[in-house]
């Protein structure tokens, strides 16, 4: 499975998944620093939020007509360039707050571009039946980065200072940017159908697909945007609840948010098999883990040592790593080749629009209450994805799903594009 081009992109994913932990860390640290408030942290990740809310529609009909490599390649550079170069052009004095808003914001449009995108080049390096675990693969290069970046970052800002630690950043964007360079994309493609149609036809058509057509795919949106009203505030706080609630300082912050990342990476390494379980198993496995991270979370507000507080951090990470990569898998399997783009662009708008509901909601109760009823908050979040996810898991039939992706909808339309609309439909509602 892990081919020259797969272990290109993976390379590529390492380096840029570092990169962003490096990043995030150095901007949340800097605003908190600057400001003394959460709501006004919160602020970093809802910028780079709205413009997927916004653009990622119609950023998925972009995926689905042009090729996939150029995207990856230029988004990743204007990530780079955003917050690596930029920096370096700015006065000793210039990178405030108002500037680091506009920073992340431009961020966000380039990533808003780029998540879809490399959803969609899943199919195009791995077969069918490894769609999970090369999901599972990308998603290790996120554990990694989470391990590596914050810790990265957290000794830079102690050592250099924010700005310092963005500007020498620069040089892992251009690498991950050089190894995305070599790779080479298989023929499967089935986008001149999309090339045909209308912009507002394309986009009715994916839309009635999404939340008519299939009803997994529509319950499936439903349990990731929940996961993410939870998920995206955690990340977005963590600093603000590592300072305040057990006194870290910068390096203890880059430890706790790396602990995180440990948990993700042994999830994300545990997922490889899951490719060929059936749908059903595949959710209860959902419902399993978020279950294990909002207990986690509560449990650690009970905790008095650093150690502990890592341990548990670490038992988060590995109840939240699991959904996205099966989540991604289901998508790709029960989605035509030529409308995946449109189906991630829908998928991604729903999950950043309520992380940033999430963010705001709970940097707003962070801020007037505190920060342990934010955090409890965010486990009981999660405890509700799990009793969400089984809830949906119960009405599915004991169709082993696995047995329909031996016959790849994306194939069959490659093979016989007339049947795609009919495949669409029949294979969604067996799976139901």
């Amino acid at each position: 499975m892990l081919t020259r081009n797969l272990t290109c992109l993976w390379c590529s994913q390492l380096l840029s998944q570092i990169a962003d932990g490096i990043t995030k860390l150095a901007l949340l640290w800097f605003v908190y620093s600057v400001t003394g408030s959460a709501l006004q942290t919160t602020a970093v990740a809802i910028l780079q939020t709205v413009s997927s809310v916004v653009c990622t529609p119609l950023i998925g009909l972009l995926v689905d007509r042009l090729p996939k490599k150029p995207i990856l390649v230029i988004t990743d550079l204007l990530r780079g360039i955003i917050l690596g170069i930029v920096p370096w052009l700015l006065p000793l004095d210039g990178l405030t707050v108002d500037v680091v808003y506009l920073l992340v914001f431009l961020y966000g449009v380039a990533s808003a571009v780029f998540t879809p995108a490399l959803s969609a080049s899943i199919p195009h390096l791995v077969s069918a039946q490894h769609f999970t675990a090369g999901n599972a693969l990308l998603q290790s290069t996120t554990s990694i980065g989470i391990i590596l970046g914050p810790i990265m970052s957290g000794i830079g800002i102690a050592a250099l200072g924010p700005k310092d630690v963005l500007s020498l950043n620069t040089l892992t964007y251009l690498a991950s940017v050089a190894l995305l360079l070599p790779m080479r994309f298989s023929a499967l493609n089935s986008k001149e159908e999309c090339a045909k149609q209308s912009l507002p036809i394309a986009m009715l058509d994916a839309f009635r697909f999404t939340f008519h057509a299939s009803p997994a795919l529509a319950r499936l949106i439903i349990i990731a945007s929940l996961y993410t009203f939870g998920s995206a505030a955690l990340t977005t706080l963590l600093p603000v609840y590592g300072k305040s609630l057990f006194h870290f300082g910068p390096v203890e912050v880059g430890y706790f948010w790396s602990s995180l990342g440990v948990g993700f990476l042994i999830v994300s390494l545990a997922l490889l098999p899951v490719s060929r379980w059936p749908l059903r198993a595949r959710l209860y496995l959902v419902t399993a883990s978020s279950c294990i991270a909002g207990a986690a979370l509560i449990l650690l507000l009970e905790t008095t040592t650093p150690i502990a507080a890592f341990t548990l951090m670490a038992v988060v990470g590995a109840g939240l790593g699991t959904l996205t990569p099966v989540a991604w898998g289901i998508l790709q399997e029960l989605s035509p080749l030529s409308m995946l783009g449109r189906v991630m662009g829908f998928y991604t708008a729903m999950a950043m629009m309520t992380s940033l509901l999430g963010i705001w909601f709970f940097g707003w109760v962070t801020q007037s209450v505190g920060e342990a009823v934010g955090l409890l908050g965010i486990g009981l979040v999660l405890l509700l994805v799990a009793g969400t996810s089984l809830a949906f898991t119960k009405r599915m039939c004991h169709v082993k799903s696995r047995e329909l992706i031996h016959i790849p909808l994306s194939m069959a339309v490659h093979e016989h594009p007339h049947t795609e609309a009919r495949l669409g439909s029949t294979r969604v509602a067996t799976l139901m």
